[in-house]
């Protein structure tokens, strides 16, 4: 058995590998990356029943992984950059080997990735982290759930200036309700809700347009979306506008959210 295990800067990530599949997954609140991994480890290891006697090796990734200087609890432990381990991760869930995923954590990271090679095209800040951040100075709280439970009765016309209040017809593949200028509008009565749901819009089409751009430089019309913001439902609505947009589709495989701790215990290689 093998322990992928992603060091990420809000949450921790493990599994185990057995076989070339995923067989377990857990998730821990990152403190530091020594307490993360470690904890995600035990966390693992007691409530699966798993002594270090069954785990072959670990596998460490993410942005606190260089953290980790030596074997945890004597066991072989060794690092995969977080691209690479994206990459493999994101062909392992998709079944492709040609693809381009935008990974949505704290910020965003676009990766072209193929059997022969894997490459970081770029990505953006705007993530998981522009919503929280934004949220606690826009609406006084940082509490993810509760921002999306505000956003699900937001209006963006209060908040966004869409083409409808700057043209009298559409404009190229572009109809009137398409943003013209995310927060252009924010009109005095915009409620909470409203800002809540010009957050999220205003990530989630950064993300989208940054992805389509990625897609078709490449020739490709589909994009494997991963990560923790691969699971927003709201979210997936709006990229699911942009697909209509651009004829650049958005995939989400299951255990998405898992594909960096998926990819880095894919990789490990026995000496």
């Amino acid at each position: 058995m093998i322990i992928g295990i992603d060091i990420g800067s809000t949450i921790t990530k493990a599994v185990s590998i057995e076989d070339h599949s995923m067989t377990r997954k857990i998730k821990t609140k990152a403190v530091d990356a020594v307490t993360s991994a470690a904890g995600a480890l035990g966390k693992m290891m007691v409530e699966n029943d798993i002594t270090m006697r069954d785990v072959e090796g670990i596998m460490i990734t993410g942005a606190g992984a260089s953290k980790i200087k030596n074997d945890l609890f004597g066991i072989p432990t060794a690092h995969i950059d977080e691209i690479t381990a994206i990459g493999i991760g994101g062909m392992f869930l998709s079944k492709q080997d040609n693809i381009i995923i935008t990974n949505i954590g704290t910020g965003t990271a676009i990766i072209e990735a193929k059997q022969d090679r894997i490459t970081h095209l770029g990505g953006s800040g705007v993530g998981g982290g522009t919503i929280l951040g934004l949220a606690k100075k826009l609406l006084l709280t940082s509490n993810f759930n509760g921002i999306m439970e505000l956003a699900k009765s937001g209006n963006l016309n209060q908040v966004d200036l869409l083409l409808e209040d700057i043209m009298e017809t559409d404009i190229s593949f572009l109809n009137r309700e398409a943003t013209a200028s995310n927060f252009g509008k924010m009109l005095d009565t915009a409620r909470h809700e409203d800002l809540a749901m010009g957050i999220l819009n205003l990530v989630y089409q950064v993300i989208g347009m940054i992805s389509v751009f990625a897609a078709k430089s490449k020739n490709l019309d589909r994009v494997i979306v991963t990560g923790n913001g691969s699971k927003n439902s709201m979210g997936k609505q709006i990229l699911s506008t942009i697909t209509g947009m651009y004829a650049v589709a958005f995939e989400y495989p299951q255990d998405a959210e898992y594909t960096t701790a998926i990819g880095a215990g894919l990789s490990w290689r026995p000496d």
